[in-house]
């Protein structure tokens, strides 16, 4: 009985987390059924897809494409804007439950995770791979892949075997039947630039790739020639790693026009304090240090922090000295950038009053928790401030939460 290492791969994942969101707000549709993507701004005219339906691959749309030649090729195309803030708690979620079947549970990418299990046997593994992708199916709405293998290497090329909704093994003893017959560019990190030249060395699959000169690949390839023919052969010596404690939380955005005045400024500050406050509470941690960062249209970049008298999580303390920041900061030339971000984090369930903190920004940090719970069920826009009412700037600004899912790395 040696160890087992689960992979599991959220089928489309932005659009089946949007899917299911949909179906526990009542809409009356299921964006799986039909052609339909996850992608970006169409009327700004930018935007890739970043996640497909099953009714839009016949039509060839890919991800990645750019949403103006996916509506050429489907011109029915349903367009759903992302929403990081549903895949941030859907991800999360996720985790959570799967923490209930061992408590070994690493992400690798906001769509994907690691398990690792000390006591099972490989006929139990297989069976309990099948319990949880079905038990994320009836709880959750949408479905997974599940590879499972005793290293991470061989548990994720598994889960990548055939999808959707399927589990599938890869044990050292599978690797000539099931790895060694892909095509190259299917081994984990041999991506477009890699492929061509493996080709031109006459391999074209994993097979061909383990039994390559290894010198060759080495001289050719170097480090990443290693690493790749060392992968061929299902060798990974990666280990578990434990999350590093989150040391800061932020949100920047890149602005569609140039911002000259400070009233501008300070609404765009404040959707996405919005937001950082919002996932700041989310984490239950408090902060001590806020910062703000501006980059002009000439791409010169300015940043100042300032250590508050008290740890808190409520938006209008932390706007309020983001805001003095800003003003202190600012030297009028054009805004193309803003970033808000606290740190000085302190981790609590319970916090104390303290005796800097006046009795305003008391309620105002009871009235914080009551709106985040509107806007988790009826969503981000149910409630907002009254300075966004008839303004055109989006009232939480905030997207893909990079201090927290650093995405897919080199090293498993």
């Amino acid at each position: 009985m040696g160890q087992i290492i689960m992979h599991i791969d959220v089928n489309s994942a932005f659009l089946s987390w949007t899917a299911a969101y949909e179906q526990q707000m009542g809409i009356d549709r299921d964006i799986r059924t039909v052609p339909s993507v996850i992608g970006g701004n169409e009327q700004n005219r930018h935007g890739i897809v970043l996640a497909k339906s099953t009714p839009a691959k016949k039509f060839k749309i890919q991800t990645g494409m750019s949403l103006m030649e996916a509506r050429q090729l489907c011109p029915n195309l349903l367009v759903i804007p992302p929403n990081y803030r549903v895949y941030v708690r859907a991800s999360k979620t996720l985790r959570e439950y799967l923490m209930k079947f061992t408590p070994d549970v690493q992400p690798f990418s906001i769509d994907e995770c690691f398990l690792k299990f000390t006591d099972l046997k490989r006929e139990e593994a297989a069976e309990l791979a099948y319990k949880i992708k079905d038990g994320v199916k009836e709880k959750f709405g949408y479905t997974v892949n599940i590879g499972v293998s005793e290293n991470k290497l061989l548990a994720k090329q598994a889960g990548d075997l055939e999808k959707p909704d399927k589990c599938h093994t890869i044990f050292p003893d599978e690797i000539k039947e099931k790895l060694w017959v892909l095509p190259v560019e299917d081994l984990f990190m041999v991506g477009r630039r890699t492929k061509p030249k493996l080709n031109r060395w006459g391999i074209y699959t994993i097979g061909d790739l383990a039994a390559s000169d290894y010198n060759f690949i080495s001289t050719m390839l170097k480090s990443h020639g290693r690493m790749i023919y060392n992968y061929a052969w299902g060798r990974d010596d990666s280990v578990f790693k434990e999350k590093s404690p989150i040391k800061s939380v932020g949100n920047s955005s890149t602005l569609k026009f140039n911002v000259d005045n400070r009233e501008t400024a300070h609404a765009i500050l404040l959707s996405l304090t919005e937001m950082t406050a919002l996932r700041l509470r989310e984490a239950n941690m408090n902060c001590r240090v806020v910062s703000v960062s501006i980059k002009d249209k000439d791409f010169g970049y300015e940043a100042k922090q300032r250590k508050l008298m008290y740890f808190t999580d409520c938006t209008r303390d932390i706007y309020q000295n983001i805001c003095s920041l800003f003003d202190e900061l600012w030297d009028r030339r054009p805004i193309r950038q803003l970033g808000v971000s606290v740190s000085d984090l302190e981790f609590s369930h319970i916090k104390q009053t303290n005796i800097f903190q006046d009795e305003l920004s008391i309620k105002n940090e009871i009235l914080d928790k009551a709106v985040d719970k509107i806007r988790v069920k009826y969503g981000d826009e149910a409630v907002i401030r009254g300075v966004f009412a008839n303004s055109d700037l989006s009232p939480i600004l905030g997207g893909y939460p990079d201090d927290e899912y650093p995405g897919m790395g080199s090293i498993l």
